[in-house]
């Protein structure tokens, strides 16, 4: 039995044994931290086949998904599964990239793309893969800068010049891409070697309506029948070395390659993920829930979902809109969503009560001794007053941004620059004659390209009216204040003039400004003098917001240091592992259902009969390919149903996993890929707070639901030709000799 997580050994304590697959682990401590753990539970691999630096290992199989050469971090997971290092990973993960290849001739969004050879395979332009060569403890050269007489901003300095000093030197003259994070906020510090590989091409991917299917309404719900992969292959050049997009360039060959298992899964089934999670909170006090639920979340959500569904309304009726919008409306949807889970969970759960519930007991430990009081002390009274601040400076920082970031302010923007410098007393002619010939490489036609002015006015009229309705007049700048004096308080009539009136509202007035500008003609634009105003105002509340923040970020270095000597002073045997910050971890748990509510239980797999039970035709959400529908009604499924002749589309765990783990594989305890994780489940959305071992879920695509629509659905057996496909024997039914 694992420990309890270090916040739920208060909450837990008097309830018995709570069974928690939680953790996030450094695959580096796997030998030391886990693995007689992971062994009783089913794993067959030994630690040196999990992790090693001199020989091949699964952790060669891991792929970190970015952008550019040197990424800081990963959007998503991706696993290779063949000897030519093709590449699965989530659908949603290769959204973007498909819609960026899509056009209304060639909609691979709509209607699915397989290659049938290499050649037809497509540059996922700006995608890269990472793998990860070494990690390492280097948290001792990086305090070893720091000094007692130090304030945090000095700290902060010493330490980013030492990660740079320690990065570079591991670079081997730019040939690996080194990262150092910080850990336990800031008390330890780990540098991750990576090689990363820029010629990713899209191999396949299935029809939105299978990758997608159920859309927003589903996300993050229970039970799923959504076929969340994509197919990409990862290339080198001759050598086998990162190279920039070459025809010339070959399939890379990997160090290892994942094999597939077509057994399924039963309850209690040992799983481990290995991926690279983005972000968790689980350190976060009971100030800075609350920030969360009561102010930070609910401005996006509300900014977030005007504009989705501004962007639906014509995304449904418009293929061109649709492809045009898809990769933004799906990471606005998902944090909307994502947040409103959020504030509802964390309420329900009443995690930030829980969190108050453990400060209270590391404030009794803090003042029963002197020296722990001076140091620790005032923690808690810090974060407390500094997220009030936040609290009361973030509506007129967020507001105003968000505000500041629609066509046709974003675009009067561009023009900040050259306006400065045609109004300042200090400028030269030369230097208004070069900011007038700077602007002649503004490339305006990238700057409009796919907006649609539906739904770029919808949009504006949509969050001026938000932004309207959380101030009174006299917050407003002055020059929004002369504005509604103007418009009598109407902010629909005020965004319809700004998109009517100004010049930055298309392309072509704003080609003809840049033949001909003029400073006086730019601060009569209704958008530049929006623009201004609420910049003004955001720029009014920084300071305030980020004095707070450095002061929280100062607390929570302290109070997580704190944390860690309380526990080890009055819980030795504990082991705490560090929040998720886009590196390499993996977590292991168990194939399981659970109880989401009094007389409700959920199975722990779903099948294709949910999909047809779901089916609306035409539905933008709920639609699925007639192809699809006729292999499940006849119950074509090939050597992917279970023993039952089901087809499994999906299937839960208790993995802890997180954003960034998406695209994750999931596998057995022999290391066969069994399914890909691709979402977290609805009652467990406080789960990047507070873990939740009853109801936190991982949500699964089954490997056999990926294959099946592979090769079933779209006739792509070269790629199964190309898999390590395992299935164990029937056991022989064996007659005892009289």
């Amino acid at each position: 039995m694992k420990k309890l997580s270090v916040f739920f050994a208060i909450i837990f304590g008097m309830m018995g044994i709570v069974r928690a697959d939680e953790g996030m682990w450094l695959p580096m401590f796997v030998e030391r931290l886990n693995y007689v753990d992971m062994q009783k539970m089913g794993l067959q691999l030994t630690p040196e086949e999990l992790y090693s630096i001199n020989n091949s290992s699964l952790k060669d199989a891991i792929v970190g998904l970015s952008n550019g050469a040197k990424p800081r971090g990963f959007f998503c997971t991706g696993e290779i599964v063949s000897q030519n290092s093709l590449l699965f990973t989530n659908h949603h993960c290769g959204y973007s990239s498909i819609a960026a290849l899509s056009t209304v001739e060639h909609d691979y969004l709509n209607e699915g793309f397989a290659a049938k050879n290499f050649s037809e395979e497509l540059p996922a332009e700006g995608v890269s893969a990472s793998f990860l060569i070494r990690m390492e403890d280097v948290t001792a050269e990086i305090l070893s800068v720091i000094t007692d007489d130090m304030d945090y901003m000095a700290r902060q300095k010493a330490i980013g010049e030492k990660i740079k000093e320690l990065e570079e030197a591991a670079s081997e003259d730019g040939k690996l891409n080194p990262v150092i994070k910080g850990f336990f906020e800031g008390n330890e510090y780990y540098m991750f070697v990576y090689k990363t590989y820029t010629d990713v091409r899209l191999v396949f991917t299935a029809a939105q309506s299978i990758g997608k299917f159920g859309g927003d309404t589903d996300n993050w719900m229970w039970p799923r029948h959504t076929g969340d992969f994509s197919v990409f292959r990862v290339y080198a050049d001759e050598n086998g070395e990162p190279a920039e997009y070459s025809e010339n360039n070959k399939p890379l060959t990997p160090k290892y390659n994942l094999p597939i298992s077509l057994d399924g899964v039963k309850q209690d089934d040992f799983t481990m993920i290995w991926g690279f999670p983005g972000s968790t909170e689980r350190y976060m006090s009971s100030y800075g829930i609350n920030y969360n639920v009561d102010v930070f979340y609910p401005i996006v959500y509300e900014v977030f979902k005007a504009e989705t569904d501004v962007m639906d309304e014509y995304m449904k009726v418009d293929k061109a809109v649709n492809i045009a919008y898809a990769d933004n409306k799906a990471g606005l949807a998902n944090t909307w969503k994502n947040f409103e889970g959020q504030i509802t969970m964390l309420r329900k759960n009443k995690v930030a009560e829980r969190k108050a519930a453990l400060e209270a007991e590391f404030t009794e430990w803090v003042n029963a001794d002197e020296d722990r009081k001076a140091e620790y002390g005032d923690v808690l009274e810090t974060l407390e007053v500094m997220y009030a601040q936040l609290a009361e400076v973030a509506p007129y920082l967020f507001y105003p941004n968000f505000t500041a970031q629609l066509s046709p302010m974003a675009t009067a923007a561009e023009f900040s620059e050259y306006y400065q410098v045609m109004t300042s007393k200090e400028s030269s002619k030369e230097d208004k004659k070069a900011a007038a010939e700077a602007l002649k490489e503004i490339d305006v036609d990238a700057m409009f390209k796919d907006l649609d002015a539906r739904v770029e006015k919808g949009m504006l009229i949509a969050v001026m009216n938000i932004y309207g309705s959380k101030f009174e007049n006299d917050e407003l700048p002055e020059a929004i204040q002369k504005l509604m004096k103007k418009y009598k308080g109407d902010w629909t009539a005020l965004a319809n003039d700004i998109w009517d009136k100004s010049m930055f509202s298309n392309a072509e007035t704003v080609k003809a400004f840049i033949e001909k500008p003029s400073a006086k003609k730019l601060e009569k634009d209704l958008a530049y003098v929006m623009y201004n105003a609420l910049i003004e105002q955001l720029y009014t509340a920084a300071p305030a917001y980020r004095i707070a923040n450095i002061a929280i970020a100062e607390a929570d270095h302290e109070f997580v240091k704190g944390l860690r000597e309380f526990y080890a002073a009055t819980q030795p045997d504990k082991v705490l592992y560090p929040d998720a910050n886009s590196t390499l971890r993996m977590s292991y748990g168990s194939v399981k259902d659970y109880s989401p509510a009094d007389a409700i239980t959920y199975d722990y797999v779903c099948t294709a009969n949910g999909i047809l039970e779901k089916y609306i035709p035409g539905d933008f959400e709920f639609d699925a390919p007639q192809r699809l529908l006729d292999l499940i009604e006849t119950r074509d499924f090939g050597q992917y149903a279970d023993d039952n002749g089901e087809l499994i589309t999906c299937f839960l765990s208790t993995n802890d996993i997180t954003g960034g783990n998406s695209g994750s594989p999931i596998m057995n305890g022999k290391g066969e890929l069994i399914g890909l994780a691709f979402d977290g489940n609805w009652e467990a959305m406080s789960g990047d707070v507070n873990f939740e071992p009853k109801l936190q879920r991982t949500i699964n695509v089954d490997i056999r639901y990926v294959l099946f629509v592979i090769d079933k659905v779209y006739g792509a057996t070269n790629l199964i030709d190309e898999l390590d496909i395992h299935k164990a024997m029937p056991e022989p039914i064996r007659v005892e000799e009289e």
